[in-house]
Parts: structure tokens; C-alpha cells; sequence
């Protein structure tokens, strides 16, 4: 058999699915009958104008919002709706936000190890050998002892990535990751997240770097007014747009 698909790669099994998923807020229809299938080491990149749904369709994926109509499943299991199994489940799903929701009174270390050894009930000498071993990976490990407000914001949202990592997720969501960042800090996290995604993590990631689209992603998800107008690979996607919507939108960004 030929193989037809380029330098596209391999991909595993369908890890996230979402079917005819449909939000509200109030009468805005933020999600409108949303169908994705992200499969396993595959990183996809959600664009889009401002108020299209994005960061709405990466927080309902792990129920940090909850949705009216359709279905979610990761690894073949839906969404529970509360209680332990929502936890569980959530600890499979690495999240990393705009800001970067450390906690201010404890140590980077500390950051990083809570996580599995209160979920995951890891032993403390293994949850700090791997938290070392994952601030190394970002490059922050010499700022272990140090606290949050002693770092740069490009560092704490490094350290964010870790403290994600950390519960060994199945799949990692990015939501508007380097939008709270000065400009020079923006490329020192895209750098770990471009690393992370050559490293096979499954990944969804929201974001305006279209830099980072063109050189991480395997598909582009474009959505506007809370639908997904388009998707395609990068290449196809930025130099050969099919919608109108898509083709204004990089017009605008494109240019400047």
C-alpha cells in the first residue's frame, strides 16, 4: 500500500471525541453541534477571531464548562458529570490557561509534586524525582525552591506545564497559553510545547501564534461564531484557505 499521506504522521487511536456538542451562554450560542475527533499524538490547533467558541470548546473538554446537547468522550469513556469520576477523568486531562494558577504560597517544587502525590498517591521522594527531572525538561529546574512571584511569566507558565506533566496526562489542553505573556517571553514556552508535541503528547491547543500552528500542528481547526467553519493541515490551511470566513481572518492577521 502507498502511502499517500505526506509527511503527516502516524496516528493512534481516536483519544477525544466530541459529537454534536452544543453551549449556551444565556441566548448566545457559543458552541454550535461541535464534531472533533482528536486521535492519540495528534496535536491540534484551534484559531480563530476573538469570541469564536475556542477557549469555550477547550474548557468543556475536561467540564470546566458544561454543555446543553451531544457528547464527549476521552479514551472511550464520557464525561462524567460531577464527583470522584470527574475528578479521575480530569486528571488525565493536563490544562494549562491564559494565567498560570499556581499556588503562591508554595515552592516550584511544591507546585509540581501536590498534584500526584495527593491524586495519584505517589511517594514523595518519586513525585520530587520526577518534578525535577520535569522542571529540567522546561528549563527551570534551578528555580525549584524559589516561589511563583520570583519567577518571570514565562517561567511560571513553564512551571505550569510541568506541574501538568507531572499527572502523566493522556492529553494536554492549551488554552490561550502565551496570551497573559510579555512579547519576549511568548517564544521560550512555545519552545517547550513545540518540544513537547515533537515528543508524541496528544494535544489541543488554542492560541493566536500562528507560528506555532504552521510548525507544531498536524490539523488547523478554524472556528468562527462558535462553529468550526474549516479544518485541514497546516500548509493546506494557511496557503490554501477554503472558506471565506478563513480567508478574511488571515488576511487581517496575516498582514501585519
Amino acid at each position: 500500500m502507498t502511502d499517500t499521506s505526506g509527511s503527516q504522521r502516524d496516528l493512534g487511536k481516536p483519544l477525544v471525541v466530541l459529537e454534536n456538542v452544543n453551549k449556551h451562554f444565556g441566548d448566545l450560542h457559543v458552541l454550535k453541534d461541535i464534531n472533533l475527533t482528536v486521535h492519540e499524538g495528534e496535536v491540534v490547533v484551534v484559531i480563530g477571531p476573538s469570541g469564536s467558541g475556542k477557549s469555550t470548546l477547550c474548557r468543556t473538554i475536561n467540564r470546566l464548562e458544561n454543555y446543553e446537547s451531544g457528547n464527549i468522550t476521552i479514551g472511550g469513556r464520557e464525561l462524567p458529570h460531577e464527583g470522584k469520576e470527574l475528578a479521575k477523568l480530569r486528571a488525565d486531562v493536563g490544562m494549562v490557561f491564559q494565567s498560570f494558577n499556581l499556588f503562591s504560597h508554595k515552592t516550584i517544587l511544591e507546585n509540581v509534586t501536590l498534584g500526584p502525590v495527593k491524586v495519584r498517591k505517589m511517594k514523595p521522594d518519586a513525585a520530587k524525582e520526577r518534578a525535577m527531572d520535569l522542571l529540567k525538561r522546561v528549563g527551570v529546574d534551578h528555580q525549584a525552591e524559589k516561589y511563583p512571584a520570583q519567577l518571570s511569566g514565562g517561567q511560571q507558565q513553564r512551571v505550569a506545564i510541568a506541574r501538568s506533566l507531572a499527572m502523566e496526562p493522556t492529553v494536554m489542553l492549551f488554552d490561550e497559553p502565551t496570551s497573559a505573556l510579555d512579547p519576549e517571553m511568548i517564544n521560550e514556552v512555545l519552545d517547550v510545547m513545540t518540544r513537547l508535541a515533537q515528543s508524541g503528547m496528544t494535544m489541543i491547543v488554542v492560541t493566536h501564534e500562528m507560528g506555532f500552528a504552521r510548525k507544531a500542528a498536524d490539523r488547523v481547526v478554524f472556528m468562527a461564531d462558535g462553529a468550526i467553519v474549516e479544518e485541514n493541515t497546516p500548509e493546506e490551511f494557511f496557503t490554501n484557505p477554503q472558506s471565506a470566513r478563513a480567508k478574511d481572518f488571515l488576511a487581517k492577521i496575516l498582514t501585519h
